[in-house]
């Protein structure tokens, strides 16, 4: 899917396509790569009136306001910020994660349906919280196939391809993949972010080090891996081997909203400062390896 440049006064490195934003130059000016797949809230019509549940209900699947972290945080970075919802499709599941209680395109199989699944958070959700199911009906197989290849793999071809990019110009690509979580407990006790790498699988263990370190200057508990490791953008597009690094973070949505956990609230100043010492940490992590590249 093409995307276009959008309208307004830095309208050069804002590029939009059906499904998501990309900000940032063509080619990237930075090794660290953002990304927020949870936030999006343009809601399609045929989304809507296949609805079970109120609208308002499907606000439990979002990140909820993620992006705007990650938009007053960015500089040169070159960032994606997905505009449908996760309820549409999630872009954090893989292609084959197809929920058979929902989804007529969901590949039999002998093998026990994932916990993921078993929730209905495959890759087009059946469930939402305590609202319950999602849909009046079950979905064809063609339509699940329409939102995959309308918004699933052009968001991951994207992705990969501005990480190529960054690998090539600075030998090595970092992605920070921005989400947001429930409050995990008291707040005095509890971590308020949890970076995730795959239990190192996705991304080297000095960069977990790095952000670890940043927010306890912060003041912030951190605890990784726990209960967040990374879902399947992490696992797609990271490959330490090759120096393409990938690390999921999950800010505690009590950080930067509102006490009802719904709108920006007082303490996204403090979450934008947050995640701008996570990337100059990261980018400074990876700098010997972007020099010895240039």
């Amino acid at each position: 899917m093409p995307l276009r440049q959008c309208d307004g006064t830095h309208s050069h490195d804002v590029v939009t396509g059906e499904s998501f934003v990309r900000h940032g130059a063509a080619e990237p000016r930075s090794p660290v790569i953002l990304s927020v797949p949870h936030a999006g809230r343009d809601y399609p019509d045929a989304l809507r009136a296949a609805l079970r549940v109120p609208l308002a209900a499907l606000r439990g699947l979002e990140d909820r306001h993620a992006d705007a972290i990650a938009l007053a945080a960015r500089r040169d970075e070159t960032l994606f910020v997905a505009t449908r919802p996760r309820a549409w499709i999630d872009l954090n599941r893989a292609e084959h994660e197809r929920d058979p209680r929902l989804d007529d395109g969901a590949w039999p199989h002998g093998a026990p349906l994932s916990a993921k699944l078993r929730s209905g958070l495959g890759l087009v959700p059946r469930r939402v919280g305590n609202a319950g199911d999602i849909w009046q009906r079950r979905l064809s197989a063609d339509e699940v196939q329409q939102r995959i290849h309308a918004d699933h793999r052009p968001w991951h071809a994207a992705i990969d391809a501005v990480l190529a990019s960054a690998r090539a110009r600075f030998g090595v690509a970092v992605l920070l993949d921005v989400h947001s979580m429930p409050p995990l407990g008291n707040p005095a006790t509890a971590a308020r972010l949890v970076p995730g790498d795959r239990f190192g699988k996705s991304a080297a263990g000095r960069f977990l080090g790095r952000i670890e370190g940043v927010a306890r200057a912060h003041g912030i508990r951190t605890m990784a891996n726990t209960p967040y490791s990374g879902g399947h953008i992490l696992e797609r597009h990271g490959d330490p081997r090759r120096g393409v690094h990938a690390i999921q973070l999950e800010f505690d949505r009590a950080l930067y909203l509102d006490p009802a956990l719904d709108q920006p609230g007082p303490g996204l100043a403090t979450a934008v400062r947050l995640l701008r010492d996570i990337i100059d940490a990261v980018a400074d992590e990876a700098l010997p390896g972007a020099i010895a590249a240039e």
